[in-house]
């Protein structure tokens, strides 16, 4: 069974070449700018809107991954087309991409389905929250594994047991995928997405409910919980909004990368 890809060519390029055009291009300007942290990073946030939007921010992000050698990531995202009742695995054996196929972390996903309980609902992996960083890890790490997690509907409690078990793994990863606040003008959502910012840096989860309202929260407020257990330290690495590629400021949505240590 291929996870096959359903947002080619709209929420990024549908060719290879062109996929890497944009990922030269990202790091282009942010080494002509800024120097990549001198960190190693086995889990990150990031965003999954259409690359002209948020691939900048989330290029960072890879880049930092780049460095650390890990084989096989676990990549979590919000389900928006499907509303259900906990976190959907599904056995796939790859995962397509205009650049090349990722295989599957076959012995990762065998020893998640025998530690917990999961659903396999096909029509929730026709997901962009996930897809979106499929290119991105072909392209950066070209020899991982993954496996793809969709939730809706469950408590971030649960999906922070998931990533504990994750993170103890020898070379094993984890991506987060969210947005963060969606339609606002840029000053409210400037405002709404501060306090985002701000509990992702202070791993404070009780700040997360006092106005964030990124899409993938639940996926936030997991990692969030498991880096205060495994005693890790956050590092924002990139936010900006929509505006800053449409120059539109009376709708847009904010993106964040971060990184934890």
């Amino acid at each position: 069974m291929k996870r096959e890809m359903s947002v080619s060519g709209t929420f990024y390029p549908g060719r290879g070449v062109e996929l890497e055009r944009y990922f030269e291009h990202f790091s282009k300007v942010y080494d002509e700018t800024l120097e990549l942290p001198d960190v190693k990073s086995k889990a990150v946030i990031v965003p999954h809107a259409g690359y002209i939007y948020s691939g900048y921010t989330a290029n960072i992000a890879y880049k930092i991954l780049q460095k650390s050698n890990i084989k096989n990531f676990v990549i979590i995202g919000p389900s928006h087309r499907v509303s259900f009742e906990g976190v959907s695995l599904c056995n796939f054996e790859s995962y397509d991409t205009p650049l090349e196929e990722i295989k599957s972390a076959n012995s990762l996903y065998e020893n998640l389905k025998s530690n917990f309980s999961f659903n396999c609902l096909r029509e929730a992996h026709i997901e962009y929250s996930t897809e979106v960083q499929f290119p991105f890890i072909k392209y950066y790490l070209q020899d991982a594994n993954i496996v793809e997690l969709v939730y809706s509907d469950v408590n971030p409690k649960d999906i922070s047991k998931i990533i504990d078990f994750v993170l103890a793994q020898d070379g094993c990863g984890v991506i987060i995928s969210t947005d963060l606040s969606h339609f606002h003008s840029l000053e409210d959502a400037n405002k709404l997405d501060s306090i985002c910012l701000k509990a992702i840096d202070t791993l404070d989860t009780d700040l997360l409910h006092s106005g964030c309202e990124a899409c993938g929260k639940i996926g936030v407020e997991a990692l969030v919980l498991s880096a205060k257990k495994l005693d890790l330290k956050p590092l924002i690495l990139d936010y900006r909004t929509s505006a800053d590629a449409s120059d539109d400021k009376t709708r847009v949505v904010g993106y964040v990368s971060a990184c934890f240590v």
